[in-house]
């Protein structure tokens, strides 16, 4: 068998060499002519508006993919309020979102990840512009001058791949256009001196385009630091962003490629976290501290993506990129503006550090990667549909995590340090068949199988003197895939049956001679029905599915120092169903998510917030029962939406309210008061005045009712104590698009 780094090589010299001969971009095209490809528009009869889905590696119609998915257009989030990735759980079922310290958590009917470690990876697959964005802690940076939006439940361990045991998302800018000259201006202004402006400007010519796109936001916090001697806000948010896109076509029209460059600055006072037990002041949006924080994430990615017709029924398609992303964060670990520090006379031991609580805590983390696919997919109009391709991603991930006990105001020395980094290697050959056995029925068969690498050096850890650097590494093979049947019958109908399985690779702990965590694994069955009636009026897609998830990666503290654990396994049963209505001027949506999420055996484990020894288990370790729910898992996700547009001469008015609703989740295996996000119901208004194309005025109201609700429970580390993170209160405000050129 060949090595790895040979592998390797052969993978990346092949996407390398067949960009350079294409030039470089998103391939993702397929001739919409094929079987089962989306009917004539129907909105222009005040019917739905077809939609199309590139989660397959071509463009099809969300009606003839087997996949359990949420899918929005541009126009729609905006319509819908959504102005950020956390927001897109108030319009998608079975989706749970928490964002938190450096890191936006992504869980999919209870499978994704719960808490981050310095070698861990997510379990929702997240892509930009075809770009695989590997870690959780840049993936909402950029959500400005959005196309689309794709969210895919379920396993998609074949065309997506590692770090998808949950689902994947996948976000679309827009394209440049071609013979064309525009400018959209869109600026929001806000309570909590919230200011938001975003700004594209598209030039194209017959065979070139580019499209520029820049955002500035900045927002006070929701949170008063009311410490006398306070020194941030945390909550308070500054980001700047900007992205380019330069597309190229051949004289032919065979040649298609895209060139993007983006780069974001994100700078805040750090999260707004309450204390548990906080006795100064019991309002949830207050707090008191007195140490210097702030969060700072920079970075930027690049890419080219090239689409070559070979034929008339076969397509070529490369992509590489490379990102660079950095946070630099620093948090009061004590949380108050009164806790001591270890006096410089004392050791600063287990049992100080206890007695004097106040301490600093200071993180660097950098990630550098690259990554390339190459792709060879038919496009013809026959009954076999196929699509080839090898997957290469090579990063490093150097880290550096500080924390001060001797001083409460800044970090001014280290008296535990964390200095390491991960070397993470990952490919992987894949392929997909579709085939017509009938004009109705449809089989399909795919297969991944990824080689996964890990090599982890630690130069600094806390703990019993050890020899450093001290280097560990772990390998992971897995084979993934899918197969389904499926029935077509009418127009944009069907019928389907899917087993898929989707993998997360395994990795190496922090503390040295700790026992490396295994691969996740989650199997998954599901059967679907997808159709549209009413000539394309109504659209009513549900499915039901069953959740088989292995060697479940646990990320938690023990000695105060993170270990990702494998313990335990789950058992999932549910059902979504989302209904969309359009009927001449009134709109109307509903998404339903029902999930039974439970783990399947019982197990020890170590509990972050109540370390202790349970009967039966071993030192330091908590009993997990069998059939206790799994992390973030709420067993109901409702959301609902109506708007009616009334004509008012050359003006369009559009009222529209919406509604959601998340039922309670735990955090952690260890259900309690620290660890449970409560259920909520938040409702929200918009008017949006539509004066033609240039013009369009809209004024909203978010959380009508002024819901005071927990988003987010922190849990206790080393560096810095836990607490919870509270929704934005009532924010209204107004927002003005204008577009003008051609």
């Amino acid at each position: 068998m060949l090595s790895i780094n040979t592998r390797r090589a052969t993978v990346l010299g092949a996407l390398l060499g067949s960009t350079a001969i294409f030039a470089a971009v998103p391939a993702l095209a397929q001739d919409a002519a094929q079987t089962g490809a989306p009917q004539a528009d129907a909105s222009d009869t005040g019917g739905l508006t077809a939609i199309v889905v590139t989660a397959e590696r071509r463009e099809q119609s969300l009606q003839d993919i087997p996949i359990s998915a949420s899918v929005f257009t541009g126009e729609e989030l905006e319509r819908k309020g959504v102005v950020n990735l956390n927001d897109i759980q108030q319009i998608a079922p079975s989706i749970a979102i928490n964002t938190f310290n450096r890191s936006t958590f992504i869980n999919i009917r209870g499978v994704g990840i719960a808490q981050s470690a310095p070698t861990s990876n997510p379990g929702v697959a997240y892509y930009i512009d075809g770009q695989l964005i590997p870690h959780e802690q840049f993936i909402g940076h950029t959500f400005f001058d959005i196309g689309s939006m794709e969210v895919l439940r379920g396993p998609q361990g074949t065309l997506t791949g590692q770090n998808s045991t949950g689902g994947a998302l996948y976000v679309r800018t827009p394209e440049p256009e071609f013979d064309s000259a525009f400018a959209i201006g869109d600026v929001t202004v806000a309570n909590y001196d919230r200011y938001r402006a975003v700004v594209a400007i598209n030039v194209g010519g017959e065979n070139v385009a580019l499209r520029i796109a820049g955002v500035h936001e900045e927002r006070d916090s929701f949170t008063r630091n009311i410490a006398a001697n306070a020194q941030s806000q945390p909550g308070n948010m500054n980001m700047d962003a900007i992205r380019a896109n330069l597309r190229l076509r051949g004289m032919d029209g065979r040649l298609n490629v895209n060139v993007r460059g983006e780069y974001f600055d994100v700078r805040s006072d750090n999260n707004a976290v309450k204390r548990r037990g906080d006795t100064v002041s019991t309002n949830p949006f207050e707090i008191q501290e007195d140490g210097l924080s702030f969060q700072d994430q920079a970075g930027y990615r690049l890419s080219t993506e090239a689409r070559y017709d070979v034929s008339d029924s076969v397509q070529v398609r490369a992509l590489v990129s490379w990102q660079d992303g950095t946070t630099d964060d620093q948090t009061d670990g004590d949380r108050t503006a009164t806790a001591l520090p270890v006096p410089s006379n004392l050791p600063t031991s287990g049992a100080n550090t206890a007695r004097f609580p106040g301490r600093m805590s200071n993180g660097k983390t950098r990630f550098k990667t690259l990554i390339g696919e190459f792709n060879l997919l038919s496009t013809g109009k026959g009954p076999l549909q196929w699509v080839l391709g090898g997957f290469v991603m090579d990063e490093s991930i150097p880290v550096t995590l500080l924390r001060d006990n001797r001083n409460v105001l800044d970090v001014r020395q280290s008296n535990s340090s964390i200095i390491t980094e991960a070397k993470n290697t990952s490919q992987s050959v894949f392929g997909q068949v579709n085939y017509y056995l009938t004009d109705a029925i449809e089989v399909l068969a795919g297969a991944r199988y990824s080689w996964d690498k890990q090599v982890y050096t630690r130069f600094a850890v806390p703990g019993p003197p050890i020899t450093l650097p001290f280097t560990s590494q772990v390998t992971s093979q897995q084979l993934t895939g899918k197969l389904g049947v499926n029935y077509h019958f009418g127009d944009n109908n069907m019928f389907y049956l899917t087993a898929s399985k989707g993998y997360k690779a395994g990795g190496v702990n922090l503390t040295p001679n700790t026992p490396d965590f295994l691969p996740e694994r989650n199997f998954v069955y599901e059967a679907g029905l997808k159709t549209e009636l009413f000539d394309r009026h109504l659209r009513v897609n549900g499915d039901v599915f069953y959740s088989d998830y292995k060697d479940i990666q646990l990320s938690s503290l023990v000695g105060g120092l993170p270990v990702t654990q494998n313990a335990l396994a789950g058992k999932s049963w549910g059902a979504e169903l989302e209904v969309t209505a359009q009927f001449g001027g009134f709109a109307a949506n509903a998404g339903m998510g029902y999930l039974n999420s439970k783990f399947a055996n019982s197990a020890c484990i170590s509990d972050t917030n109540a370390p202790g020894t349970d009967a039966g288990c071993p030192t330091n370790l908590r009993f997990v029962p069998k059939d206790r729910v799994l992390p973030f898992s709420p067993e109901w996700t409702v959301n609902a939406g109506v708007q009616y547009a009334i004509p008012l001469g050359s003006v369009e008015v559009t009222p529209r309210v919406q509604w959601s609703y998340i039922a309670e989740q735990f955090a952690t295996p260890f259900p309690s008061v620290n660890t449970l996000v409560p259920g909520r119901s938040i409702f929200d208004a918009r008017l949006t005045v539509d004066m033609g194309r240039k013009y369009k005025l809209e004024g909203f109201v978010n959380n009508l009712t002024n819901k005071t609700y927990i988003a987010s429970q922190i849990q206790n580390s080393s560096s810095a104590d836990g607490g919870s993170i509270y929704g934005a209160p009532r924010t209204f405000g107004v927002r003005l698009r204008v577009e003008i050129g051609s």
